[in-house]
């Protein structure tokens, strides 16, 4: 029985956090390197590009002290397919040794409620199948293809407001 776990909102990305995080993305990407950059001095710039570009929505699942996951929500993206600023997810992580836990769900829930009433769109490897049937259930649907990534969207759900409830 895995004890509870956590997801708050990173508060720092020191060295030693940005570590972990490195070590889960590689981690999580192991058998599909083509989608998970050219190694660790890749993943340490685009992991500080995340954390630059949307401090409010970087968020870890924690068990105890430990960084399991990670998800990385931006609420400002120009979306040049849109045509206009959305919802994305940068970056979503589990650590291998974690996955099929639930984790992931957690940590998409809590990015679905901080993007709440955006359109959002992601990049998914084209034979990340897991990771597609995932979204899917989450509502997101493809859109459009470049290279080896599937763009795959989420409309905007309407927030009610309280006066229509």
């Amino acid at each position: 029985m895995m004890t509870e776990v956590k997801i708050e909102k990173l508060q720092k990305l020191d060295q030693e956090t940005l570590e972990r995080l490195i070590e889960i993305y590689m981690n999580a990407y192991e058998g599909m390197r083509e989608y998970g950059g050219e190694g660790e001095s890749y993943a340490k710039r685009y992991l500080r590009w995340c954390w630059s570009k949307a401090k409010d929505g970087f968020f870890v699942a924690k068990i105890g002290d430990e960084i399991v996951g990670f998800i990385v929500c931006d609420d400002n993206w120009y979306s040049k397919y849109e045509g206009e600023t959305v919802g994305a997810i940068h970056e979503f992580a589990v650590d291998r040794r974690y996955q099929g836990h639930g984790i992931g769900r957690k940590l998409m829930e809590k990015c679905l409620e901080y993007l709440k009433g955006k359109r959002i769109e992601l990049w998914v490897g084209e034979k990340n199948e897991r990771a597609k049937r995932f979204y899917e259930e989450y509502g997101f649907r493809e859109a459009g293809k470049h290279g080896i990534w599937v763009r795959m969207v989420k409309p905007a759900e309407k927030v009610i407001s309280a006066d229509e409830k």
